[in-house]
């Protein structure tokens, strides 16, 4: 799978009976969910965070941390999605990427209400 970045624009709706993402605009194109293929809820890396560095004596806060209280950094989520997406009506034989289809990852976090493409198989 290849990593991005990458801010999307989402539409919420109802996929195979599943609420999420129905289509996204990533690149320029316009993407339709065909299905959800998993859904899951990742905290930030608290362990990093200044306030645990703090407690165990590592190193000082880094610039960049951000001012969080003690239980904040466990509070911070994103919500994943794993869907198969493509940019016709239906999956076509053989249909990768360049195709029109593929498997991506997208990432709503709840902190700042952004949706970002973390992840693409081709």
């Amino acid at each position: 799978m290849r990593r991005y970045d990458d801010p999307v624009e989402v539409r919420r709706g109802l996929v195979t009976g599943v609420e999420g993402p129905e289509q996204f605009l990533w690149r320029g194109r316009l993407w339709k969910v065909r299905a959800v293929l998993a859904h899951w809820v990742e905290t930030a890396p608290w362990w990093q965070s200044s306030g645990v560095r703090a407690v165990v004596g590592s190193d000082d806060a880094r610039e960049g941390d951000r001012a969080v209280g003690p239980a904040g950094d466990l509070l911070v989520e994103r919500e994943l999605w794993r869907v198969e997406a493509g940019r016709g009506a239906g999956p076509a034989a053989g249909d990768g990427i360049s195709g029109g289809g593929g498997v991506f990852d997208l990432s709503f976090d709840w902190s700042d209400g952004r949706w970002q493409l973390v992840g693409c198989v081709d």
